[in-house]
């Protein structure tokens, strides 16, 4: 009889307001015995804080996984944090421990779970996916404006570095994860003549959380950082 391994979970924990965190989440936080999120280079593991202002001590004695991602445009060397990443949680899989893995804003949504799901899968392990409220959505509720006009306005959501090859689109443009390249994607915009269209929340929810509603009237004057969300609304 087969070994029983356990399942890797996505879960989602919204941009940063833990009351945005669904209820899934907070039944599969509280299910497994072991949570893994991403660390940053100073320590910082902010998918866990989220979920730990949400729950608590719901999440004392769980093992916690500390996950380490290049920040690197190296294939190689993004692959192999993937992979180092997967051999984190694998072991606990075999143990037969389902795993939670935290993530910013949607699991869906430029995460880095989908590369992890990817490996494991392949090795034969079951993964499932807790879907969340995307930074652009909270955004647009903490700009209290629709993001799309009406049922036959599209929307467009691409990566800050694909500004210029997404402006001239119709409908609403969302602009994700846009803190390193904000200040050229601001100057793309103001000479497409679009900064009175745009607004920008930076750290959606979190405490330094900052908004710009018009972009034509005020702009960031410093490093608005990773999580940084530009609305363009036509």
């Amino acid at each position: 009889m087969a070994e029983l391994k356990g399942t890797f979970y996505g879960v989602s924990v919204g941009p940063g307001d833990p009351e945005l965190m669904t209820l899934q989440a907070v039944r599969l936080i509280r299910q497994c015995p072991v949570l893994a999120a991403p660390q940053t280079a100073s320590g910082q593991m902010l998918a866990l804080d989220i979920a730990r202002s949400a729950l608590g001590e719901a999440l004392d004695g769980k093992t916690i996984v500390p996950l380490y991602f290049a920040m690197s445009r190296d294939p190689a060397a993004l692959a192999a944090s993937h992979e180092k990443a997967a051999a984190a949680v694998r072991q606990y899989l075999d143990a037969g421990q389902d795993v939670a893995m935290l993530n910013i804003g949607d699991v869906s949504i430029y995460a880095t779970f989908g590369y992890l799901q990817e490996i494991l899968q392949a090795g034969g392990y079951a993964t499932a996916m807790a879907a969340g409220v995307p930074s652009f959505c909270a955004a647009a509720a903490r700009l209290n404006v629709p993001l799309t006009g009406g049922m036959d306005t599209p929307l467009t959501i691409a990566p800050g570095g694909w500004t210029d090859r997404v402006l001239e689109m119709p409908g609403t443009k969302v602009l994700m994860k846009a803190g390193r390249q904000l200040p050229v994607l601001l100057d793309t915009l103001q000479q497409a003549d679009k900064l009175k269209k745009s607004a920008l929340v930076c750290n959606c929810g979190l405490p330094d959380e900052r908004v710009y509603p018009d972009l034509s009237l005020e702009r960031p004057q410093e490093q608005a950082g990773y999580f940084a969300t530009v609305l363009v609304k036509e």
